[in-house]
């Protein structure tokens, strides 16, 4: 499952075409095209043969216009400075589609963490939290789990952060354990919202879900959840991949012995028929679901996409060129900014709990995760109607005409 690359000029291009739509000047626009900073950091670790290893890591802030910067922190061999500001980007527009007090960010290290054992694992970890102590915190740029890492990640660089500074804040990460002050749902609320967002555009577009045949690409946390809430709302998903391989059944999968088999496998493959993951791609689909990482869609292989709808889950999915191939053809891209927006509200909902010290049930997480989705949508939706547009470029549009508002606000300094 390798992605193909970002590209900032892409971005660019596509916010270009918003731009009409939008109260937007040059000075705030200004904001948005350069990064706040980028960090690059060399970080030696401890092996366990006894030799020390030079890793490399970066730390994106994009924005701080509507409130502290929060993102992702990646495990992932090739990553880079460039990609960190590209998805850093990406995480300010989230966020503002959302209407959350947020800015963006984005970091790791360049690593395959499967290449490395627990302990070298935290050593890397702790190493990389530490080299960034004090440019980090729940009032400045909060961490997030992405590729690579997760809840036990966060806990360490949470703890990391605390003995770095002497102090006990829970905020300044969030997907942590519950037991440490993280939330319920944190793991599911993108896929979660990725379904929950493709049943609203499919019914606007007269469309049901009921025995549509679904693919999804990606069966970790998210595209596992994706596929549940799909099957719950009457879709009958056929095929899903992990990094190991693809599995498919046209008359449906059962996801919940497919979760089973991966679990005592480590792989989907061998459950159903095993096919390849370039043949899950081309499978004639209603909606093929995209939650594993950036540039699935690229290029090299748009014209062989036989599905009516692609949904972004995870960010950056479909890369510009692809996409404007596909819509040439009508095949209707749900964008990360509304689709995997679950994520960035249930994070954002972790930070608001982890400050107050009051913590909600799952059920009042849940729900108010769907109302800040709905209201995302209806927002976006109802922009694309007034302006004849499309969903990526109507969610731009939202995003920086809230961008713009608070960048004029704040003013320059000095």
């Amino acid at each position: 499952m390798r992605a193909s690359g970002l590209n900032w000029q892409g971005l660019m291009e596509q916010l270009q075409q918003a731009l009409p739509h939008c109260d937007v000047t040059d000075q705030s626009l200004a904001y948005f095209k350069y990064p706040k900073r980028t960090v690059t950091m060399n970080l030696p670790v401890h092996m366990d043969d006894g030799s020390v290893r030079v890793f490399k890591g970066y730390r994106t802030v994009h924005s701080t216009a509507r409130g502290p910067s929060m993102g992702g922190m990646r495990l992932k061999a090739g990553l880079n400075a460039h990609e960190c500001e590209v998805l850093a980007a990406i995480m300010t527009l989230k966020a503002a589609v959302a209407d959350l007090p947020l800015g963006g960010a984005k970091g790791g290290v360049d690593v395959d963490p499967l290449t490395l054992s627990p302990h070298e694992t935290e050593g890397l970890v702790r190493r990389y939290t530490s080299e960034i102590v004090e440019l980090i915190g729940p009032r400045t740029d909060i961490l997030a789990p992405d590729v690579g890492s997760d809840a036990q990640i966060m806990a360490w660089m949470m703890d990391t952060y605390n003995q770095n500074t002497d102090t006990t804040v829970n905020g300044v990460v969030v997907g942590k354990p519950l037991p440490l002050g993280g939330s319920y749902a944190s793991k599911d609320a993108r896929g979660r919202s990725a379904a929950l967002v493709t049943t609203r555009v499919l019914k606007e577009a007269g469309r049901s879900l009921h025995r549509a045949p679904c693919a999804v690409y990606g069966f970790g946390d998210v595209g596992r959840k994706a596929a549940q809430t799909l099957a719950a709302e009457g879709a009958m998903v056929i095929a899903v991949s992990d990094q190991n391989g693809a599995t498919f059944a046209s008359g449906g999968l059962d996801l919940d012995a497919l979760s089973q088999h991966r679990e005592m496998f480590g792989s989907v493959g061998g459950f159903a028929t095993d096919i390849t993951v370039d043949e899950l791609l081309e499978l004639d689909v209603d909606v093929l679901m995209l939650a594993y990482d950036y540039g699935a869609i690229n290029a090299g292989n748009a014209h062989a996409v036989r599905a009516k709808y692609l949904v972004e889950a995870t960010n950056r999915a479909v890369l510009p060129e692809a996409e404007r191939f596909l819509k040439e053809r009508g095949v209707t891209v749900l964008p990360d900014l509304v689709a995997s927006v679950g994520g960035a509200v249930v994070n954002y909902l972790e930070w608001v709990q982890d400050a107050s010290n009051f913590f909600w049930t799952e059920e009042e997480i849940e729900a108010a995760i769907d109302e800040r989705v709905d209201a995302a949508v209806d927002n976006v939706m109802a922009f694309m109607r007034t302006h004849d547009l499309d969903l990526r470029t109507a969610a731009y549009a939202v995003a920086l005409n809230r961008l713009h508002n608070a960048t004029v606000m704040r003013g320059v300094y000095p």
